[in-house]
């Protein structure tokens, strides 16, 4: 500036005005604080709304591990029955594309990709399988979520299979729901009958959408039950009977031989056509040792058909099922989860136990955290200030602008409706350095001002008065600053606006009970201290009044 901006003598018309706007904000200024700076009442009732403000907001704003955020692409998951084929499936993907395809002739999708199976590993499954829609630029169409609520609506009508939308995590990645809820237990059997309370109370709950769970009894199997007794009298050991079996429905290596120096091995195994069916396992035949006779295995094998899950899966060595679900707009991750934790309390035995799975477990790790981090951002600069002024007082005072500025961040986060994520908790970290600044403004002066021989009021006030253009132009050039990050738009526009937010909020807030509270406490907190300077000649006076006498 001192080489672009031409030196003039005389201000110009918008300066003359800015000066003037400065010089009667500063009398106001002024003459309030003069009413305000004697009454410690004021100050300390203030400290008091303050703090309890702030606490209030805290309990009111609901929490949530990171926002959600439009990355550009979304996933339709689509479940089938358990063992269904390829064919059943991809008849299935292609009504949901047809139904889908205007996505994509309005502009709204890049690319539209139908896969089975789901998984892109080598699997043998293909009840499972997913959409993938890689949706155009942020400018050129609506937020993703309009497209994920109108995928749904439009098929949630077919039959026979399950659909679900979903999109990335920002951290960690995968495409899984927020809501991943652990339910632990002694036993399967317990936990069936637990998985559908708690899902017949989740389904109460309006907030909690397209619930679902990993554990589903719909793989076809057949238990064989052998009469022993029986199978002892007709002479048929049970190792033949299980030979047998393995050999007519599976395959069994009987030998090896050896052909030109290589060795192969011999494997039985029954036609296709004879392993069919249930009854093809009944119609085999096994030799008795006693007669020499066949004798068919329904003589004395019962069979038992059922259906039973794919896995038993467990979670830090407990037997568990997880509840997954997403959420509805305006409900969040942190509501979600306590109301699942209440249900397990109060409607569950004794034996029922919880725990979490990814985002969720993220946000129920981080939400303690949250409090150590900020507790030590606190402590590295009260302990750089009280380095600066060698003092524990004054640091203090100008620590106190920090709970000034967290009340304005939250107030912000409460009017805008946002949540306490990962993002604005780091701009509550960013806020107790700026916060700080303005309390710096204010102590520094006046303890020069002290220095110098000015009455211990008059310095305050003089002070207060002097820095309030200082504190007014540095926080509205740092709020200015971050005033694109509420205005912009596109990738990762929803994390910026919660920082934005939360800096805008807790600056505006701070710089306007900064300039009363600071010089108030100050007169309450620092009428017997003394700058390290006024300490320094207070020393060299009695050092040269000690030589003097000697």
């Amino acid at each position: 500036c001192s080489i672009i901006l031409a030196r003039t003598k005389e201000n110009s018309r918008f300066n003359k005005a800015v000066d003037e706007v400065f010089e009667k904000s500063k009398s106001a200024y002024l003459r309030l604080l003069a009413a305000l700076v004697d009454r410690t009442f004021a100050g300390v009732v203030t400290m008091v709304l303050v703090l309890g403000g702030s606490v209030w907001l805290f309990t009111q704003i609901p929490s949530e591990f990171s926002p959600r955020e439009d990355r550009g692409n979304f996933n339709l998951l689509i479940r089938g029955p358990e063992g269904s084929s390829y064919n059943y499936t991809m008849e299935h993907l292609d009504q949901v594309e047809k139904r889908l395809m205007h996505f994509v002739e309005d502009g709204a999708v890049q690319r539209m990709l139908m896969r089975a199976p789901g998984s892109f590993g080598t699997t043998a499954s293909y009840h499972d399988s997913r959409g993938i829609f890689v949706m155009s630029d942020w400018k050129e169409r609506k937020p993703v979520w309009h497209y994920m609520d109108e995928a749904r609506r439009l098929t949630e009508d077919i039959p026979g299979v399950r659909i679900t939308s979903t999109v990335r995590r920002a951290f960690g990645g995968g495409a899984q729901k927020p809501v991943q809820f652990v339910l632990g237990g002694p036993s399967y059997e317990d936990l069936l009958e637990w998985r559908d309370i708690l899902i017949e109370k989740a389904r109460e709950n309006p907030g909690l959408t397209e619930i679902d769970h990993d554990y589903y009894e719909t793989k076809p199997q057949i238990g064989i039950s052998i009469d022993r007794d029986l199978a002892a009298d007709l002479g048929v050991p049970v190792s033949v009977i299980g030979r047998t079996l393995e050999t007519m429905m599976g395959t069994r290596r009987v030998t090896t031989f050896i052909e030109r120096g290589r060795e192969y091995d011999v494997i039985l195994e029954s036609e296709k056509s004879g392993k069919s069916s249930p009854l093809d396992i009944t119609n085999s035949f096994v030799r008795s040792s006693r007669t020499g006779e066949l004798v068919p295995l329904s003589s004395f094998v019962t069979l038992n058909e059922f259906a039973d899950a794919t896995a038993l899966n467990r979670y830090n060595r407990v037997r568990s099922i997880t509840i997954q679900a997403g959420l509805a707009e305006g409900y969040s991750l942190d509501q979600a989860l306590d109301y699942l934790e209440n249900v397990v309390r109060n409607d569950l035995p004794a034996g029922a136990s919880y725990d979490y799975k990814g985002e969720s477990l993220d946000l129920r790790e981080s939400g303690s955290s949250i409090y150590v981090v900020f507790a030590l951002a606190l402590l590295v600069v009260y302990l750089a200030l009280a380095g600066q002024f060698e003092s524990l007082v004054h640091p203090f005072i100008i620590m106190l602008t920090v709970p000034m500025a967290v009340t304005g961040a939250l107030l912000s986060l409460w009017v805008t409706g946002q949540t306490l994520n990962i993002y604005s908790q780091i701009g509550l970290i960013i806020l107790v350095g700026l916060s700080a600044k303005n309390g710096i403004l204010i102590v520094e002066f006046i303890n020069q001002l002290r220095d110098e021989g000015v009455a211990f009021r008059d310095a305050i006030l003089e002070a207060a008065g002097k820095r309030l253009r200082p504190i007014i132009m540095t926080t509205v050039t740092t709020i200015m600053g971050a005033v694109p990050l509420v205005m912009a738009a596109g990738a990762g526009a929803e994390s910026r606006f919660v920082i934005g937010v939360v800096i805008i909020g807790g600056l505006c807030l701070s710089m306007l009970l900064t300039v009363f509270v600071v010089p108030m406490m100050y007169c309450i907190l620092a009428k017997n201290t003394g700058s390290p300077s006024a300490v320094g000649h207070e020393l060299e006076k009695q050092l040269a009044a000690y030589k003097n006498r000697n």
